[in-house]
C-alpha cells in the first residue's frame, strides 16, 4: 500500500500542477501512468481493499502502464477536499458519497436520500440504469469529473454512547455526528436532533471524548473505524442505503488510451463486485459481533423515524433534485 502525507501530497500537486494526477512514475518505467486513488475509509474496509484489488489487476493486465495507487484513511484530507482535488485535477480519483458529490451537481445528492431505496437490488438497478448516465452527463460538463462505477457501501444504522434511543422522539437534542451533506442535516432535524457535521477521520476521537452524543453509520464501516470500541448503543434503524461513487478526473481520464481505459473499467467494475459481496456478507454477521463485544442492540420504532423524514426532506429539495425525479426513481 502507498502511503504519502497531506503535506508531501500537497506540495507535490502544486508544484506538478495538473500533472499531478498524470505524472511519468520516476525510474525503470518511467513511462507508466500514475492515477492516485483516494478514500476516507480505514485501510481494512472493504472500499480501500477493492481498490488494492482492482490497482494490481490494472498492473498486470497493462503490463505496468498504469499504476494506481491507494491512499486510504483520509491521507489526502476529508472528503471534500479530495473531491475538489479530482475536479481540479490535483488528484486522479476517489470514492466517495453521493450526498456529499451533490454539492457539485445537486440531483446527485438523490441517491443518497434517506428512505428512498427499498434495498439493495433496488439501488443496483437504478444505478446500473440510464439515470446514471444523464447524472454522469451533468457532472463530467459541470465539474470535470466522471463516474466510473457505483458500489455499495451498506444500510445506514444509529449508534449512541450513553443514551439508548427506542424511537424518534428520543433524538431531541441528540448531538448526531452527519457528513457534512445537506440531506443529512435535514433528516436529522426532522428527528430533533442537533446535527454535528465531522470528517469521518475525526469521528472516533469524537466520540471517546462525547464531543457528539452518537453517529450513523453502514455496520461494516462501524467495523473498520472501530466505532463500536467508542459506542454502547447500536439501534437498527435502516434510515439510508448507501452507495459510493468512484469518480475520475475527466481530463486524466482521457489521456488513456481507449485499450487502457477499458481495462482500469473493468478491474474497478470486478474489485466493486467483490467489495458490494464483502459488505453484505459483513452486514448479515457484524450485529451478533458487536453484541460479543459489548454493545447493546436495539430495535427501535422504524415508523418514528421514517414518517418525520419522508414528510419534510422530499419536499424541500424537490427544486435541488428535479421535479419528478424521487417518484421516478421510487417506482423503478
Amino acid at each position: 500500500m502507498t502511503r504519502i502525507t497531506r503535506r508531501a501530497f500537497t506540495a507535490a500537486t502544486l508544484g506538478a500542477g495538473a500533472a499531478g494526477v498524470f505524472m511519468p512514475a520516476i525510474g525503470a518505467r518511467a513511462q507508466a501512468v500514475v492515477l492516485r486513488w483516494g478514500d476516507g475509509q480505514a485501510p481494512n474496509h472493504p472500499s480501500p481493499m477493492s481498490a488494492e484489488r482492482a490497482a494490481k489487476d490494472v498492473k498486470e493486465k497493462t503490463g505496468g502502464r498504469v499504476d494506481i495507487q491507494s491512499f486510504p484513511g483520509g491521507q489526502l484530507g476529508g472528503s471534500r477536499d479530495m473531491v475538489e482535488s479530482v475536479s481540479s485535477g490535483a488528484l486522479t480519483m476517489v470514492t466517495e458519497g453521493a450526498a456529499l458529490l451533490g454539492q457539485f451537481v445537486p440531483q446527485l445528492s438523490i441517491i443518497e436520500a434517506p428512505y428512498l431505496w427499498r434495498d439493495a437490488d433496488h439501488l443496483s438497478k437504478a444505478l446500473n440504469s440510464p439515470l446514471m448516465d444523464e447524472l454522469n452527463k451533468v457532472l463530467v460538463e459541470k465539474r470535470g469529473m466522471r463516474v466510473i462505477a457505483p458500489t455499495y457501501y451498506g444500510k445506514r444504522h444509529l449508534t449512541t454512547g450513553s443514551k439508548p434511543v427506542k424511537t424518534a422522539d428520543d433524538m431531541k437534542g441528540f448531538k448526531l455526528r452527519v457528513p457534512e451533506v445537506d440531506t443529512f442535516k435535514a433528516m436529522a432535524e426532522a428527528w430533533g436532533a442537533k446535527p454535528t457535521p465531522l470528517n469521518f477521520n475525526e469521528l472516533y476521537l469524537a466520540l471517546s471524548q462525547g464531543a457528539v452524543d452518537g453517529q450513523e453509520n453502514p455496520l461494516p464501516t462501524l467495523q473498520s473505524g472501530k466505532l463500536y470500541e467508542v459506542q454502547k448503543y447500536l439501534v437498527l434503524t435502516g434510515h439510508i442505503i448507501t452507495p459510493r461513487l468512484v469518480i475520475v478526473n475527466e481530463a486524466a481520464w482521457r489521456k488513456l488510451s481507449d485499450a487502457d481505459r477499458e481495462v482500469v473499467q473493468q478491474s474497478i467494475k470486478a474489485a466493486s463486485e467483490w467489495q458490494d459481496k464483502e459488505i453484505l456478507g459483513q452486514e448479515a454477521n457484524l450485529t451478533a459481533t458487536f453484541q460479543k463485544a459489548g454493545m447493546t442492540v436495539i430495535e427501535p420504532d422504524l415508523e418514528s423515524f421514517r414518517k418525520p423524514v419522508l414528510a419534510t426532506v422530499p419536499q424541500k429539495f424537490e427544486a435541488k433534485w428535479g421535479k419528478g425525479l424521487w417518484d421516478r426513481i421510487a417506482a423503478m
